[in-house]
This record gives structure tokens, C-alpha cells and sequence, in this order.
């Protein structure tokens, strides 16, 4: 009997042994490859992000990183099918500052930007310009806002499509300057842009990549920037709060996140993967050359961040009285 008990309580103890050594659920992840998930087309803004960061990605996970595009609705197709996916650090999702505006732009979204996804990292984020044709007798903010007030018509405004960056920084603008300003909405930039150059419309926010051969060429004229420091691809132009607008420090932000409910030694592991890539020279000096500035901090960070900018864009979405059709 006394054999029989010492067996049984050496068994027990092998067995605890064993499984006191077992990893922890996340200690081998990955194990396959990871998805990022993009909400828009090949060749935009948020995919050539996502691809920047794909790279130190892989380098430091051993694994490959895939990016998935599934466009449409302003990045909602994209936003849900992560928010369905299995929380388990696959599937991944690469999303712009739309994840803080969609919620407030369309009213039945299938998701909650909150509490269906995990905040992981940011990495960057990029401002943009404000710009009027070069033939316009305007040469500041200061100037603009006068030109408003006092034509004899309405003025208009220009953006690549309503409920853009482009349109909300319109509005957003309309807001801090008590300017009454028409938003007049194209179908894309590129309409937009030209809008401008011909005077159909006086002025519009560009992303700063796209409107520096236009400056450089005395095409448009560069007014200001709508972050809290200067570009140092537009060193030149001053700031909104500079130029006598101020809490107008709106920049695009890019993050990753996942499905709700990740372990959090993965959330842990690809955090520090994204602010170590986000560290890297290499990677901050392909940020510049595109007019955005790295950033990145913890999962909390993020978190936090998100909230802020879901309730600001509500505040403009709200006083400007937008509305999808």
C-alpha cells in the first residue's frame, strides 16, 4: 500500500513538473504567418503604411506578414471583419483615424470601435496643409479668413468626398474661425485639387506629400499645417496655431489592432514588435519622406487616444451637421 501511495504521489509530481513547464499560451506565437487587414485599395494611403510596417514586422516576429486588402465604406468592410475574427493575434487590423469618425459618420455600423477591437500600437501620423490657388490675393490665415468674411458670395470649400479627412478639417476649420464656409465634395483628390487650381472653389486640406510639387511650382500656395509643429517638408509654412488658429492640430494617425479579447502577452509581443520597428532610422526616414512622423506607446496609450479622437470628430460631426447619404 505504502508502494503503491509513493508511486502515485511520484506520478503526481512528474506530471505537475510537466506541466509547470508548458508555455504559456502566447510563448510561441507566431507560429504562422499574420494578416494585417487594410480597408482600402492597393496604392492608398493606409496600404502603403500597412506595407511599410509589414517588413520590420516579419524581420522580428520569424514569420511572414501578409496585408490583406478588403475595401469599401469608408474602411468598414475591413474594420468588421477583424472585429469578427478569431482574437487570437492573426489577424490583424492596419486602420486610419476613419476608425474614430466612421461611428459618428454612419449610424448602423456593425462593429463598436471600442469594444470589438484591442488597441495594439500607433506608428504614425501625418498633417495636412491648407491651400488656395496662387492667383487668390490671399497669402496667410489671417488673410483668408478676412477674404471669407467679406466677399460678396459664399465661399466654398473643396474635399476628395464627404465624411473625408479633407472634409472634416473643412469643417473643423469652419468651427474654430466662425467661418460659414460651403463644403463642395469631388470624387477623390486629384478633382479636388483641381477645383482649387481653377477657382471653382478657394481653398482645400491636402496630405503634404501631394501638395509640395504643387507649392514648389507656384501652383497653390501653402498657408499652414494642421499640426502642432511645422513639417519639415514644408519648414516655411507655419502651424495653425501659429497662424492665429488654435486646437487645430489635426493629423491622419495609423495603428494595428486586433479582435477584442487578445491574450495580452500577444497584445505584449506585438507592441513591442511595432515601437522597436518604430525606433528604427530606416523606418522614421521613409515616414518623412512621406510628410508623417513616427509615434507609438503602449496598448493604454492607444486606447486612450482612440476615445479622445472618437469624442472630438463626434463634436464636429455633430455642430457641422454632417450627414452620409
Amino acid at each position: 500500500m505504502l508502494l503503491r501511495f509513493g508511486f502515485l504521489a511520484a506520478a503526481a509530481m512528474v506530471m505537475m513538473a510537466a506541466h509547470a513547464e508548458q508555455p504559456a499560451a502566447g510563448s510561441h506565437f507566431p507560429d504562422r504567418p499574420l494578416r494585417l487587414i487594410v480597408g482600402y485599395t492597393p496604392g492608398g494611403g493606409v496600404d502603403i503604411m500597412a506595407r511599410l510596417i509589414q517588413q520590420p514586422m516579419s524581420e522580428a516576429l520569424g514569420q511572414t506578414v501578409v496585408v490583406e486588402n478588403r475595401p469599401g465604406a469608408s474602411q468598414n468592410i475591413g474594420a468588421q471583419y477583424v472585429a469578427h475574427s478569431p482574437a487570437d493575434g492573426y489577424t490583424l487590423f492596419t486602420s486610419s483615424s476613419a476608425l474614430a469618425v466612421n461611428i459618428s459618420l454612419f449610424p448602423k455600423l456593425d462593429y463598436d470601435p471600442v469594444k470589438d477591437f484591442t488597441p495594439i500600437a500607433l506608428f504614425a501620423q501625418s498633417p495636412n496643409v491648407l491651400v488656395v490657388r496662387s492667383g487668390l490675393d490671399v497669402n496667410s490665415v489671417a488673410d483668408l479668413i478676412a477674404y471669407e468674411k467679406h466677399r460678396k458670395s459664399a465661399g466654398n470649400f473643396s474635399s476628395s468626398g464627404p465624411g473625408s479627412t479633407q472634409h472634416l478639417c473643412g469643417e473643423l476649420f469652419n468651427l474654430r474661425t466662425g467661418l460659414k464656409v460651403m463644403h463642395i465634395p469631388y470624387k477623390g483628390t486629384a478633382p479636388s485639387v483641381s477645383a482649387v487650381m481653377s477657382g471653382e472653389v478657394d481653398y482645400t486640406f491636402m496630405n503634404i506629400p501631394s501638395a509640395k510639387g504643387l507649392i514648389a511650382s507656384h501652383q497653390l500656395k501653402a498657408l499652414a499645417v494642421t499640426s502642432g509643429k511645422r513639417s519639415p517638408l514644408l519648414p516655411d509654412v507655419p502651424t495653425m496655431a501659429e497662424a492665429g488658429v488654435p486646437d487645430m492640430d489635426v493629423q491622419a494617425w495609423y495603428g494595428i489592432l486586433g479582435p477584442a479579447n487578445m491574450p495580452p502577452d500577444v497584445v505584449k509581443r506585438l507592441n513591442s514588435v511595432i515601437v522597436q520597428a518604430v525606433k528604427q532610422p530606416a523606418f522614421q526616414e521613409k515616414l518623412l519622406s512621406m510628410g508623417a512622423d513616427p509615434i507609438s506607446g503602449s496598448p493604454q496609450m492607444f486606447q486612450k487616444f482612440l476615445a479622445q479622437d472618437i469624442q472630438r470628430w463626434a463634436g464636429v460631426v455633430h455642430a457641422a451637421k454632417i450627414k452620409l447619404q
